[in-house]
């Protein structure tokens, strides 16, 4: 087995790799930044979505199995809808047919539940639930999903699958995860006792044996898998597991909706307060049925995160 990793300095890349490493796999890395990675014959530049056919080809030459986690994320602000097709869903589809034409073994595609729902719905989701993305960001990766699996069907083959994620945790960590890590370190009370609902998380440990475990799992693969960590957790029990790790008292107080709904509209919030209070639950039953356990231990993972990012943290 050789594996092609894309994306191998990115935040789940990293841990991909080092999942890969441990089970003694051949890799080829790629990444927009190759400099970050140890020189050596099998670490390549990440061809733009605009490269030549042939960049693609060489990528995937002599590959056995690829697992694409490169893209663009939504935590860049000043991204364009035309930025993130290009960088998700057209790269995408000019990799997947490369490695469709040449790499024998399976494509392992990282997507995201904003492919399936936005960041405000209130839901819980698998692998049926129909897609209904609501931003830039989550329309090009359900295109992107589309167009991997289409690829690997146009040449009779179905062996790629779509891992779709929820907000994934872990150090270096970024989005709405990093704003309540950095929210939550204040000695003072948090008027966050009311944010009850309920979200499913995931750490890029669990991410990255998700995707070794569909690698080498000995089945046929379906489609679409979800992962999560199990169970889910409450916002406000996340901001007091931060608050533990940085060494704050919880001091949450409950203040009714209402009034915090107003104060973060008037304060030009209105959308990450909504999405802070919308439950959003991922059911990966269909992963563990096949013998992937989730992690069971969210919360203290993240006061362990927050810990070693302490700043007061005796040295």
């Amino acid at each position: 087995m050789k594996v092609l990793v894309t994306g191998a300095t990115g935040f789940i890349g990293r841990q991909v790799v080092h999942r890969l490493r441990e089970a003694g796999v051949e890799l080829r890395l790629a990444s927009r930044q190759p400099e970050r990675l140890d020189a050596g014959p099998d670490t390549m530049q990440m061809p733009g979505y605009d490269a030549p056919a042939e960049a693609f080809l060489a990528l995937t030459r002599d590959v056995t199995d690829v697992v694409h986690c490169a893209g663009l994320n939504n935590d860049q602000g000043n991204a364009a809808e035309t930025d993130f097709r290009a960088a998700n869903a057209q790269l995408s589809a000019r990799l997947a047919h490369a490695a469709a034409t040449q790499a024998s073994g399976r494509f392992i595609h990282l997507s995201s539940i904003r492919a399936v729902i936005g960041a405000r719905a209130s839901a819980t989701i698998d692998e049926n639930t129909i897609p209904d993305p609501q931003d830039a960001y989550g329309r090009s990766k359900r295109e992107a999903e589309i167009a991997v699996l289409g690829a690997y069907a146009s040449h009779g083959r179905a062996d790629a699958a779509i891992l779709r994620l929820p907000s994934v945790y872990g150090i270096g960590m970024k989005g709405n995860l990093a704003t309540l890590m950095r929210l939550a370190d204040t000695a003072l009370p948090m008027p966050t006792g009311a944010l009850t609902a309920n979200r499913s998380l995931l750490s890029s440990q669990s991410a990255a044996r998700a995707v070794w475990h569909l690698l080498c799992h000995s089945e046929p693969l379906h489609p679409t898998y979800l992962a999560s960590d199990e169970p889910p957790v409450s916002v406000a029990a996340v901001i007091g597991a931060f608050r533990r790790g940085l060494g704050r008292p919880t001091r949450l107080m409950t203040v009714p909706a209402g009034p915090m709904r107003t104060a973060a509209t008037l304060l030009g919030k209105r959308m990450f307060w909504d999405s802070l209070t919308a439950t959003q639950i991922c059911d990966p039953s269909l992963l563990v049925s096949e013998g992937w356990a989730p992690e069971p231990s969210t919360l203290e993972r993240l006061t362990e995160i927050a810990r070693l990012r302490n700043p007061r943290r005796p040295v």
